[in-house]
C-alpha cells in the first residue's frame, strides 16, 4: 500500500478521539441503566422512599430477593422450563427455517416461487388472537404440554426469506455444483457446505430467537395451566400481579393488619430482583454469539 492509499484509509487523531467519545458515552448509557437494576434490587424500602433511585443507596436488603426464592422449586422449575423452551425452540426452529430456505434457494426448485410467496403472505396478514387459540386448542390439542412452547415459533417467514437471500448471495452455485458433481447429495451439501458458511447468520438468528423465547411470557398465560410448565416470565408476572392485588387490597382496608401486611410487602427491589433473574441467563449467553457477528462481515468475501 503506497503512502496515497494509506492516507485515504487511514483515521486522523481528532476523529479516532471523537469515536472513543461516542463509544464511551453509548457504553455508559448501555451500563449505568443495569447498575442502576442491580443496586435497586438490593435497596431497602426506606432507602428507595428517602432517597429514590440512587447509586448508593442508605440501606442494603436482600428482601426482594427472599421474596423472589420463597418460590421455592417453582423457581428452579420455572427456570428450566424456560432454559428448554428458549434453548429446544431456537435449535428446532434453526433447522425447519435454515432447511427451507436453502431449499428456496435452489434455482432447479420449480415451487420457490410460490412458496417465497406464501412465506410472504403471513408476514402482512395474520389471524389473530382467536383462531390461532382455536387452532391450538381445539384442533392441535398442544395446550398445557410443552410442544405449545415449540411448534408455534417453529418457522418465520421474513426469517426464511432473508436466510434464502443470505445463501443466494454469500455461497457460491460453483462450490455446491462441485459438491455435487462428486457425489454429494442436498442433506450433504446442506450439511457440509452450506451450514458452516451459514453460522453468522444463524447466529445472529438464533440470538434473536432465543432472546424472544425467553422473553415470551404470554404463551404460558394463555395456553398453559400446568404449574409445572409455567416459563419463568410467566411467574414472575403472576408473581407482580398478586403482589400488586394483595397490596392494593390492603390499602383499600385500612384496618392494622393489612397496614403491616402493606409494610412487610417488598415493591420496587422486588420489581427489580425479577429483572435481574431474567436477563441474567440472556447476557451470559450473548458472549457466545457475539464472536460469529465478526465473522459475518468476511462473508460473501468469495469470489467466483
Amino acid at each position: 500500500m503506497n503512502n496515497s492509499q494509506s492516507r485515504l484509509t487511514s483515521i486522523s487523531f481528532g476523529w479516532n478521539l471523537v469515536f472513543m467519545v461516542v463509544l464511551v458515552a453509548t457504553a455508559f448509557l448501555v451500563i449505568v441503566p443495569m447498575a442502576f437494576v442491580v443496586i435497586i434490587s438490593f435497596s431497602s424500602k426506606a432507602s428507595i422512599a428517602a432517597k429514590g433511585y440512587s447509586l448508593i443507596p442508605a440501606g442494603w436488603t436482600l428482601e426482594g430477593y427472599y421474596y423472589l426464592f420463597k418460590t421455592g422449586m417453582q423457581l428452579m422449575r420455572s427456570y428450566l422450563v424456560s432454559i428448554e423452551y428458549a434453548v429446544l425452540g431456537t435449535l428446532s426452529s434453526l433447522f425447519v427455517m435454515s432447511t427451507f430456505a436453502y431449499v428456496l434457494a435452489q434455482k432447479t426448485f420449480v415451487a420457490r416461487r410460490f412458496l417465497t410467496w406464501l412465506m410472504f403472505i403471513p408476514m402482512l396478514f395474520g389471524g389473530g388472537l382467536i383462531p390461532n387459540y382455536i387452532l391450538m386448542t381445539r384442533y392441535l390439542h398442544i395446550a398445557n404440554t410443552f410442544w405449545i412452547f415449540i411448534l408455534p415459533g417453529l418457522c418465520s417467514g421474513g426469517s426464511v426469506i432473508m436466510l434464502r437471500t443470505f445463501i443466494k448471495t454469500s455461497i457460491p452455485d460453483a462450490l455446491m455444483d462441485s459438491a455435487r458433481i462428486d457425489g454429494a447429495g442436498h442433506f450433504r451439501v446442506y450439511a457440509t457446505i452450506v451450514t458452516p458458511l451459514l453460522k453468522a447468520g444463524l447466529a445472529t438468528l438464533a440470538l434473536f430467537s432465543f432472546v424472544g423465547k425467553w422473553n415470551d411470557w404470554f404463551t404460558g398465560l394463555l395456553y398453559n395451566d400446568n404449574p409445572w410448565l409455567i416459563p419463568l416470565q410467566t411467574m414472575l408476572y403472576k408473581l407482580m400481579n398478586n403482589m400488586n392485588f394483595i397490596r392494593d387490597n390492603a390499602s383499600m382496608a385500612r384496618t392494622p393488619d393489612a397496614i403491616a401486611i402493606l409494610k412487610s410487602l417488598p415493591a420496587d427491589n422486588l420489581r427489580m430482583a425479577c429483572t435481574v433473574a431474567v436477563v441474567l441467563p440472556v447476557l451470559l449467553a450473548y458472549p457466545f454469539f457475539q464472536r460469529y457477528f465478526v465473522k459475518g462481515m468476511l462473508v460473501g468475501s468469495i469470489k467466483e
